[in-house]
This record gives structure tokens, C-alpha cells and sequence, in this order.
């Protein structure tokens, strides 16, 4: 059977279309949780699939289903496969919503394949968008959004060939098909011709990378929903704490005022291409005020938890959208608010305390500095992942944001 379900109702969730229940994944996601509460509280049945043989904190959160499906990473064919059969069971299933790049991947193509069951999400050329910083750039670059210069790299010789540093290094996909399994690119900070030797070995040409200067900055995301070229719902944040300060995901946020510049650019951005449905836009800001793009997120992304204590159901409202295109409601979205994630919040130290692996990040926070930020805690303080009645899945997520670092796996 290519199915497994934690719960024996699973797949047999009201086949009579009383209550559609919404298919989200991977479990494992970051924004899994917060997805998941925001369509239970719109009153949605919820099952989310996960891969094979994991072990998702979603699976303490209560009144969401699990099911199993072959790892994309291991055999993409069965795990294709695998999600088309459950879309075809008999559950009837208002939508699935992906909620991370590699579950994007899977719902673009069950779409391509004719499946019935709506993608809040993109499909077709969105899909591609979403799945190709190349593209993306490419079309921010047209919409008038600082852009920084940008090389794509398909080889070791060219690689090497590369001088001006600092440099950073990113996969061109966020996710690739290499012979029959969806891997994950890795990305790079390069100081000196001795690390970007180091990379060349490591890389290999597998897949493109781009390159661009390193550029220090400030964090802006930039949320909302699109539809018809009108941009609703907006909303930005500013990262307060990366997990590591080399660059990855924040371990703390705050909500700040929506740039009218940024604003503008986005929607200009977004009708180009024919966007609908969620997004987030990133922006690095550099110390001379620009604000330069980085990428497009097609899907939940991370700090899903700080919209969701503003007030904001992206995704509660991006079912909603499915059935009747229209504005979302309006929220007065306050400044300042704080939400932090535990568990990235103690990874984020321990990435301080291993210090820089690159000559090239020269503004690496101090350890006390690191420690004091972290073990400050103040009551107005909001966490990822946190609802009452619901305490099982904060402890395990938090553990296993942790464990996952110290046994390098990452979360996607």
C-alpha cells in the first residue's frame, strides 16, 4: 500500500462533502503548525502528509490527520504517485496547500497531470516562477526592484573563475530533480580564492548557483495575498535574529509598517507575472537604504506565526479566495510586535558560539551579546508554534528545530 495513515479516519473524512477537509505539506514545514490552527479555527477538517518514516511535531497537534507518503528525496516517481492516489481517495478534499518548496514541486505536478483538487498555490508557469530565482530576478529586474548584480555558475571552471569577493553563492532552484530524486541546493559565503576552492569541491557543478556580492543588511519580508494585479492583506516584518548570522531563516521578527515604495514595486512585480494567491517577498536593506530583492516565496513561509498574532490567516484566507476571489478583510496591523521560535532562537547561539566559517562575515555577533539577546525575555513576546492546549507540539518542535541543527539536518 503506498498510504499509511496515523489515524484509521484519515482517508475517510466526511466522503459525503459536509465538511472538505484541506490536504497541506510537508508536515515537517516550518509554517506547518501555524497553517494548520489557522484552517482549523476557519473551520476546516485538516490532513497533512509527511514523508515516510518522519516523525513531524504536527502530529501532537490536535484534530490534524496524518498521512504518510514516500519521501521525494529518496524515489520522486512513488512520492508523485503517492500524493495523486491520496488526492484520488475518497476523501473529499477542498484543496491542498503546499508549504514548502519540495511539496510545491509534487502539487505542480499532480496540476500538470489534471488532478481535480484545487492548488492554493502556484501551478503551471507560477510554479516555475516560484521554483527559479533566475526567474525571478529576471522579472523583479523588469518591474523596476533593485536587483543585485547577479552571475548563474553551471560549472566548475566557471566557478573558479569567479574574483570579486566577498561573494554569495545560492541555488539557482531551491529544489531539483537529479536522476529520479528532488534534492535540496546549498548555499555558500566565500571570502578568498581558498573558499572558493573549497566550495568548488564540495558543489561540483551539480546545479546552478548564482552569484552576487555579499550585501549587509537588514531583513524586510513583505506578505499579503494577490488577485486580479490588486494586492490585499498587506503586511512586512523586519528580522530582529537569523538562526545563523552567516544568513538563513529568522529565529525572531518584528512587524513593521508596509514601505509604500516596496509596495508599489511589489504589486508592479506581481501583476507582471499573474500572480495569485499568497506571497512573501524578501528584501535585503543595506545601510545605504536600498532595498534590494532577493526572492519570491510561493508558498507558507516561516514567520507564519507573527501574521497569525497580528490578526493575519493568510492561509485561511487563501482557501477562502479558491471559492470567491475578493479582498480579505481588514486588519489593523499593529508595529513592533516580537515573535520569536525557541527552538531557532537556541540554535542561533550555538551557530554564535561555532563562530564565522568564512573570512568574508566580518559583523558576527558577540557570545555574550548572543546569549543576553536570547535569554531576554519580555511578557508582550510572542513564539512560533505556541497555542494553548497545544503544549506537546511546542516542546517537540522546539527539540527538533535543535536536534536537527546538531545533526545537520535542516528544516524546510
Amino acid at each position: 500500500m503506498a498510504l499509511t495513515s496515523a489515524s484509521s479516519d484519515a482517508r475517510r473524512c466526511d466522503p459525503q462533502g459536509a465538511t472538505p477537509a484541506v490536504l497541506i505539506g510537508f508536515a515537517d514545514a516550518l509554517a506547518a503548525p501555524e497553517t494548520a490552527w489557522s484552517l482549523l479555527e476557519s473551520g476546516w477538517l485538516v490532513i497533512a502528509f509527511a514523508r515516510r518514516g518522519s516523525r513531524p511535531s504536527l502530529r501532537r497537534c490536535r484534530g490534524v490527520q496524518i498521512v504518510y507518503v514516500t519521501p521525494p528525496e529518496r524515489d520522486l516517481a512513488r512520492a508523485i504517485a503517492d500524493l495523486w492516489s491520496l488526492l484520488q481517495s475518497e476523501t473529499s478534499y477542498r484543496a491542498v496547500m503546499p508549504l514548502d518548496d519540495s511539496a510545491l514541486w509534487l502539487c505542480d505536478q499532480a496540476f500538470r497531470r489534471g488532478i481535480a483538487v484545487q492548488v492554493a498555490g502556484p501551478t503551471g508557469a507560477n510554479a516555475e516562477l516560484a521554483l527559479d530565482k533566475r526567474l525571478q530576478l529576471a522579472a523583479a529586474a523588469e518591474a523596476g526592484l533593485p536587483v543585485p548584480t547577479t552571475r548563474c555558475v553551471e560549472s566548475v571552471e566557471q566557478l573558479l573563475a569567479l574574483s570579486d569577493f566577498p561573494l554569495a553563492l545560492k541555488p539557482a532552484q531551491p529544489v531539483t530533480n537529479r536522476t529520479g530524486r528532488l534534492v535540496r541546493g546549498a548555499g555558500y559565503v566565500c571570502g578568498n580564492e581558498a573558499e572558493l576552492r573549497a566550495v568548488a569541491r564540495s558543489w561540483n557543478g551539480t546545479e546552478p548557483l548564482l552569484a552576487q556580492p555579499l550585501i549587509s543588511g537588514v531583513g524586510i519580508g513583505v506578505f499579503g495575498l494577490a488577485e486580479s494585479g490588486r494586492l490585499t492583506a498587506l503586511s512586512a516584518h523586519r528580522r530582529v535574529r537569523m538562526m545563523n548570522p552567516a544568513g538563513s531563516g529568522s529565529s525572531a521578527c518584528v512587524s513593521t509598517s508596509v514601505d509604500p515604495d516596496l509596495a508599489l514595486g511589489a504589486e508592479r512585480f506581481l501583476s507582471k507575472v499573474g500572480w495569485t494567491g499568497m506571497f512573501m517577498l524578501e528584501f535585503l536593506r543595506a545601510s545605504d537604504g536600498t532595498a534590494w530583492f532577493m526572492e519570491l516565496n510561493g508558498r507558507t513561509w516561516g514567520s507564519m506565526a507573527l501574521a497569525r498574532r497580528l490578526g493575519l490567516e493568510y492561509p485561511a484566507w487563501a482557501i477562502t479566495q479558491l471559492d470567491e476571489p475578493k479582498i480579505a478583510p481588514a486588519v489593523s496591523v499593529p508595529e513592533g510586535q516580537l515573535c520569536r521560535h525557541l527552538g531557532r532562537e537556541l540554535v542561533h547561539i550555538l551557530m554564535v558560539l561555532r563562530g564565522p566559517k568564512s573570512v568574508a562575515l566580518t559583523q558576527w555577533p558577540s557570545r555574550r551579546q548572543a546569549i543576553r539577546d536570547v535569554l531576554r525575555f519580555r511578557l508582550s513576546d510572542r513564539w512560533y508554534n505556541w497555542r494553548p492546549g497545544d503544549t506537546s507540539l511546542f516542546i517537540a518542535d522546539t527539540l527538533g528545530t535543535v536536534l536537527a541543527q546538531v545533526h545537520g539536518r535542516r528544516r524546510r
